[in-house]
């Protein structure tokens, strides 16, 4: 079974930063893409950021320029590094990863944390 466990969210001040980090564990072989998405209270669930095992990112037009996905393929990890931080960024953000192989010959076409608060307030 391939488990995604999210890190690093809190409590931030306006214009402070926080780095998520997204461990992906079990007998993983590889993965396609990773990423993150975000929920606030009362809207639909949003993506963020993506990266392919290859290094191409994508961002969503309200974080570009201020936050940056990266990816340890080694350690199947990704992280999102997030600056200049806006009360409108306060949200849940999950982690998911997509076409995870594993070892055992099984697969999974997309996988989901359990998601880490984010709130920036002053």
């Amino acid at each position: 079974q391939v488990q995604l466990v999210e890190s690093g969210g809190g409590l931030v001040q306006p214009g402070g930063s926080l780095r998520l980090s997204c461990a992906a564990s079990g007998s993983i072989f590889s993965i396609n893409a990773m990423g993150w998405s975000r929920q606030a209270p009362g809207k639909e669930r949003e993506m963020v950021a993506t990266i392919t095992s290859g290094g191409r990112k994508n961002y969503a037009d309200s974080v570009k320029g201020r936050f940056t996905i990266s990816r340890d393929n080694a350690k199947n990890t990704v992280y999102l590094q997030m600056n200049s931080l806006k009360p409108e960024d306060t949200a849940v953000y999950y982690c998911n990863a997509d076409s995870v192989a594993t070892t055992s010959g099984v697969g999974y076409l997309e996988v989901w944390g359990q998601g880490t608060l984010v709130t920036v307030s002053s």
